[in-house]
C-alpha cells in the first residue's frame, strides 16, 4: 500500500504496486492492466438543473450534457486560478464528479455556496463509489462499444467569434457497468462502481493488477497534469495541458473567465508546463514533488510528478517560466536536467 512506502503521500488508501513497478508499467503501456484509484473523492449532483447549474460555474461548456457523456471541467477562483478539477460522468439522473483525494470537501464547500434555488441536491459521494482504471491500448477491447475519447483542438489565440461548437470540449463515452458506469478516456476505460462491490468487481474482471506508481508513470509519459501536483495556488489554465480537455472558450460567464480570455488572447501565458529529462547520475531518487527548477542558480519553476519510467528513465513533469528556452541547462536538486521539446 501507498501508505507503507509513503506515509505522507496524498495516494494512501491503494496499492503502490504489486511487486515489480517497471513491468507493471509496461503492462500498462503496451496492454491493460487494472490500477485501484478508489482513493479519488467523488461527489454526486442529482437534480433536473444540474446540467445547466454546473455550466455556470465552472469552465466547461455543461449546458447540454446528455445522459451517457463525460468529460472533464475546472472551478477557478475570481482572478482565474485553478481551485478544482473533476472529471464529470452523466447518467441521465445524477452527474457525477470524481476529484483528486481529500479535495470532495472543497469542492462540495463551493457547490452548497452557490446552490440558491437552483434545483439540485449536492453530496460527498466518496463512501457510496469507488474509481477503477483500465488503462492500456487493450482496454478499448474489453468495452468495445464505448467510442473511441474526443478532444477538440484549443483554438488559435484570435479564433474567429461562433467559431467554437457549443459542446463540451472533451467528450468521453458513458455506459452502464456493474451496478455503476464505465467511461472511456484518454488512458483507457475508467470504472465507477458501487465502492461495496470493488472487490468483488476487480476479482469478476480478472484483469492483471498495476499499482498507482506504474499508474503515474504512464500518466507523465503522457504529459496529463493533476491538481496539486503540477498546480499551485497561482496556476491559471493556458499553464498546463488542461485547457483542451476542461476549457470552453466561448461560452457564458464563469468565474475567472476574464483572465483565461484575456490570456488566450495574448497568447503569453507566465508559465508552461514541460516535461524534464533528469540525468539520474547525482542521485537515483526522483525529487518530490515542489522541488525548484534552477537556471544559472535561480528557481524558474517547480518540479510537479517525477518518476522513474521504464524507457525514459527519470523525468519530471514540471512548470517553468515561459521564457525558459528549450535547450536551457537546468538543474533540479542534484540532477542537471533538460526539456523535452517534442
Amino acid at each position: 500500500m501507498v501508505e507503507d512506502l509513503e506515509p505522507t503521500s496524498a495516494d494512501a488508501g491503494v496499492p503502490a504496486h504489486f511487486g515489480d513497478p517497471m513491468r507493471e508499467q509496461r503492462l500498462l503501456e503496451t496492454g491493460v492492466g487494472l490500477v485501484d484509484r478508489s482513493n479519488r473523492a467523488v461527489i454526486a449532483v442529482p437534480g433536473d438543473e444540474r446540467a445547466s447549474w454546473l455550466h455556470t460555474l465552472t469552465t466547461q461548456h455543461l449546458s447540454g450534457l446528455s445522459p451517457e457523456q463525460g468529460t472533464e471541467l475546472l472551478v477557478l477562483s475570481p482572478n482565474g486560478h485553478i481551485e478544482q478539477h473533476a472529471f464529470v460522468t452523466e447518467d441521465g439522473t445524477t452527474a457525477w464528479l470524481d476529484t483528486e483525494p481529500g479535495a470532495a470537501a472543497g469542492l462540495l464547500k463551493y457547490l452548497e455556496m452557490m446552490r440558491f434555488f437552483t434545483r439540485v441536491e449536492p453530496r460527498d459521494a466518496t463512501a457510496e463509489i469507488a474509481v477503477l482504471s483500465l488503462v492500456g491500448p487493450g482496454a478499448a477491447a474489453l468495452f468495445p462499444d464505448l467510442a473511441a475519447p474526443r478532444v477538440s483542438a484549443v483554438p488559435d489565440t484570435r479564433f474567429a467569434a461562433g467559431s467554437v461548437a457549443q459542446q463540451a470540449t472533451s467528450s468521453y463515452p458513458v455506459r452502464g457497468f456493474e451496478g455503476g458506469l464505465a467511461r472511456r478516456v484518454p488512458l483507457g476505460v475508467d470504472l465507477l462502481v458501487p465502492r461495496a462491490r470493488k472487490d468483488e468487481v476487480i476479482e469478476r474482471l480478472g484483469v492483471q493488477r498495476a499499482g498507482i506508481w506504474a499508474y503515474e508513470a504512464v500518466r507523465v509519459a503522457h504529459r496529463i497534469p493533476r491538481l496539486g501536483w503540477e498546480t499551485d495556488h497561482r496556476t491559471i489554465p493556458a499553464e498546463v495541458a488542461l485547457m483542451a480537455t476542461s476549457v470552453h472558450l466561448e461560452k457564458g460567464c464563469y468565474r475567472g473567465q476574464e483572465t483565461v480570455a484575456r490570456v488566450h488572447n495574448l497568447g503569453r501565458p507566465p508559465r508552461r508546463q514541460v516535461l524534464l529529462h533528469l540525468d539520474g547520475v547525482a542521485t537515483d531518487h526522483p525529487p518530490a514533488q515542489g522541488t525548484a527548477v534552477e537556471l544559472d542558480g535561480r528557481a524558474v519553476g517547480f518540479v510537479g510528478t517525477a518518476v522513474r519510467h521504464h524507457e525514459l528513465g527519470m523525468v519530471a513533469l514540471a512548470v517553468v517560466k515561459r521564457n525558459v528556452p528549450d535547450d536551457a541547462h537546468l538543474m533540479v536538486g542534484e540532477s542537471a536536467a533538460a526539456i523535452d521539446a517534442d
